[in-house]
């Protein structure tokens, strides 16, 4: 068993990592919580895997439960989703007693967090990802958040769960996507941290190797996140680093409606970030191609043609690192090394360049 320990200034929780988690989630559940009533989030995915055998196990142990399931993909981080699963958590009568399970990728992580952070203004919930992505990045650290027009992520709280459930095994049933896109999250972790992290992803060459040495990977990734998420739990500084690649990223990924997944989006966000600084003398001379090698190794995109569209800018412009009309980049002084940059929203353009 593996276990990494987040401490924020209001609470504590620990991270499981382990083979085989998913069979007996229960056992580890009544450690944290007493009996009560809960609902399992999950998405149309997930469901037939996993989650009649994670509320059989459960009620087995004692905890009534309910299983809601919501349509896989971005576009269930919506106000017309949250108000449907805050309206079933009603219908089944949980109170502030009890608690909620989520149960998937990132997508039902964020979802979930925000709907037990609203309901009865917070009740208890539990991450159970499924995902490398969901793994190594959004389960851990507390933030909830849905999408709208304007941006990803830019309603939301933070609500940290009560324990953070994860089974490398469940990575074995993903499409191999959906398993490299999240390593773009590891690769980010591992280029601000340095070290043994980094040795251990610059040994990554190819998407079936992100299996093997999967635990690991998790336990590395998490282990950098919960340490930077204890020294600043809600983004008033450090946090700001875990944004690497993603101002960037994210615009990409919003204007490809669908068409690229968050992580292959990050990883467009990564190579293109490294470049900009780069050619500016702000990053050591041989990062750029470096990160890049990492990504590609495993199939990552490094471009997209969106990078020439000016709808790029706009959108960063509505990015919530916003402050006083300039953008915060994260970028590396060299591997190991992360800094932060602020750029006026006036010469951003400029700045950037062609992409």
């Amino acid at each position: 068993m593996r276990s990494v320990a987040v401490d924020t200034e209001n609470k504590s929780y620990s991270v499981l990592i382990e083979e085989g988690i998913l069979e007996n989630p229960a056992e580890y559940l009544r450690k944290v919580w007493t009996k009560r009533r809960c609902v399992i989030l999950t998405d149309t995915n997930v469901y037939p895997l996993y989650a009649g055998k994670v509320s059989e196990n459960l009620s087995e142990a004692g905890f009534e439960n309910m299983i809601i399931t919501v349509p896989a993909g971005e576009r269930s981080k919506s106000w017309e989703t949250l108000s449907s699963v805050i309206s079933r958590m009603a219908d089944f009568g949980l109170t502030r007693g009890d608690g909620l399970i989520a149960l998937g990728g990132g997508v039902v992580g964020d979802l979930g967090g925000l709907c037990a952070s609203l309901y009865m203004r917070g009740i208890s919930f539990v991450q159970f990802p499924t995902s490398l992505l969901a793994q190594v990045d959004s389960s851990v650290g507390g933030k909830t958040a849905i999408d709208i027009d304007q941006g990803k992520n830019l309603v939301g709280t933070f609500h940290q769960p009560d324990l953070v459930l994860i089974d490398p095994m469940a990575l074995r049933t993903l499409d191999e996507r959906v398993t490299v896109e999240g390593y773009a999250e590891v690769v980010k972790c591992a280029a601000m941290k340095g070290g043994t992290f980094w040795k251990l992803v610059c040994g990554i060459e190819a998407p079936g190797e992100i299996l093997k040495h999967a635990p690991e990977l998790i336990q590395q990734s998490v282990a950098f996140k919960a340490d930077v998420v204890s020294r600043d739990e809600k983004e008033g500084g450090l946090r700001r680093i875990l944004n690497f690649g993603h101002s960037i990223g994210h615009a990409v990924e919003l204007l490809s409606a669908g068409r690229l997944l968050h992580g292959e989006a990050v990883s467009i966000g990564l190579a293109a970030v490294n470049r900009i600084f780069e050619q500016h003398g702000l990053t050591e001379e041989g990062v750029a191609s470096a990160v890049c090698g990492r990504l590609a190794a495993v199939g990552l995109p490094l471009t997209d043609e969106l990078l020439d569209d000016l709808r790029v800018l706009e959108v960063m412009n509505h990015d919530k690192k916003v402050s006083k009309s300039s953008l915060t980049f994260v970028y590396l002084k060299k591997i190991g090394e992360p800094a932060a940059f602020t750029v006026s929203l006036d010469e951003l353009a400029e700045f950037i360049g062609k992409i």
